[in-house]
């Protein structure tokens, strides 16, 4: 975002007044939640329910067929089974509505979204376990592989080319780079930036595309309380860097951003890694290039991060919050260097993927001693096709189960003539029901 003023300033009157005007909604709570670049308010109406009023800056409310596609991928997740928010009709029937308001900046236009409001923490408040990690990656790739098969006729506005925040455009920092002003973490920032030039750009052509969220970072990951004493991911937010990108991209400001929250930032990247891997294996172009990409990531948080500063010192302490710990974690993972940064995350997500294809073999044979109804070898076949995957299938289809030559790859082990017996099991119990199964 370039101008100054483009972020907007409702007042909470300006905003009751409009989501009553809008929504038909009396607010009996208003409050401010945080955003970067737009303003958000947690909205609790005397007529139930409760939402978030999303009021975009006045740059990007430019572009309603961006916000449009926006919104549309909300819902193409949310109907995935992914929690995702979804935009409320105004009383005119439509997402989104342009309003030309002054809020001390002289009259401006800003799209506004009534959203639903989705409970939880954020995942920077609690702590970041293996298991969460792993899952943080598996739902990043998840949310990426539902999005590249997003249909809309607007999708052309996802390209966006000149975008500062979309990994495909680092060099894009270099003007900025006098923020640092003599600060020794310029040297490590251009270091980076060359080494994306001379390492990263000439794999692209190898990296695969997709759409990115393009910002899932701590502050837009909601988390609940699991039945296992953990927690679970109950909440994606903030589409407002979604993109046109590559797989790889998604990847590399998860771990990034993880990284920011955690103790010990370095051992971040193993989990999140097995969990994306679990959904889609990268390929070695993508692997060669994951380390800087991350450092990159950091670059662009720590000079943006200043740049916006420059023109909202009033919102300093938010949007200083990842550069401030990105500091010190982009120097340490410089200082450590490529090739021992990628061996250890590499090695531990391989760790990882093999702790959990041990659990997953350890549940089957206790399952497999009860094959009475159809709803266990149903739940074994799951387990048997996570097993035989080791993380690499995306989905399990039931179909798949009964291909002999998967089994091609236990020949000796003792399990094999169980995963027989499960097989025999859910073509006699399970195929004959699935026409009735809902989907």
């Amino acid at each position: 975002m370039s101008v100054k003023h483009a972020k907007p300033n409702f007042s909470q009157s300006q905003v009751a007044e409009t989501v009553k005007r809008l929504f038909g909604l009396t607010a009996s709570e208003i409050s401010s939640l945080p955003s970067y670049d737009d303003q958000n308010f947690f909205i609790d109406p005397i007529e139930g329910g409760k939402y978030v009023l999303k009021i975009m800056n006045s740059e990007d409310s430019k572009n309603p067929a961006l916000i449009e596609v926006q919104t549309h991928a909300m819902s193409v997740l949310q109907q995935n089974g992914l929690p995702a928010q979804t935009a409320l009709p105004n009383i005119s029937g439509q997402l989104m509505s342009l309003e030309e308001i002054d809020c001390g900046y002289g009259t401006q236009k800003y799209l506004v979204r009534l959203l639903t409001y989705l409970p939880g923490t954020t995942i920077s408040k609690v702590p970041l376990t293996p298991q969460l990690l792993y899952e943080t990656g598996k739902m990043a790739a998840t949310m990426d592989t539902i999005l590249q098969e997003m249909v809309h006729p607007h999708l052309a506005v996802l390209e966006r080319e000149n975008f500062l925040w979309s990994l495909s455009n680092l060099p894009l920092l270099e003007p900025y780079i006098h923020l640092f002003d003599g600060d020794p973490l310029e040297k490590v920032v251009k270091s980076v930036l060359y080494q994306y030039k001379t390492s990263v750009t000439p794999k692209r052509c190898n990296f695969r595309k997709c759409i990115n969220h393009g910002d899932f970072n701590d502050l837009n990951v909601l988390v609940q309380p699991d039945e296992r004493d953990g927690h679970r991911i109950s909440g994606i937010l903030d589409f407002g860097d979604i993109n046109s990108g590559y797989y790889i991209h998604e990847l590399a400001i998860t771990i990034m951003y993880m990284m920011t929250e955690h103790p010990k930032p370095i051992e971040v990247g193993g989990p999140v890694l097995a969990g994306w891997e679990n959904v889609l294996p990268l390929n070695e172009a993508e692997k060669d290039c994951l380390y800087v990409l991350v450092l990159s990531r950091f670059c662009q948080s720590i000079v943006l991060a200043r740049y916006s500063v420059s023109l909202h010192p009033e919102n300093a302490e938010y949007l200083m919050i990842t550069s401030k710990k990105g500091v010190h974690i982009l120097s340490q993972l410089w200082e450590l260097g490529k090739e021992q940064v990628e061996k250890l995350w590499f090695q531990t997500a391989a760790q990882f993927s093999d702790k959990k294809l041990r659990t997953w073999g350890s549940d089957l044979l206790c399952e497999a001693d009860d094959l009475s109804s159809w709803k266990n070898p149903c739940r074994i076949s799951r387990h048997y096709a996570r097993s035989l995957s080791c993380g690499q299938v995306n989905c399990f289809h039931g179909q798949d189960i009964a291909k002999k030559r998967c089994l091609s790859v236990m020949d000796g082990d003792p399990q094999q003539e169980v995963i027989k017996a499960v097989i025999e099991q859910f073509k006699s119990h399970v195929q004959p029901k699935i026409s009735s199964f809902q989907k």
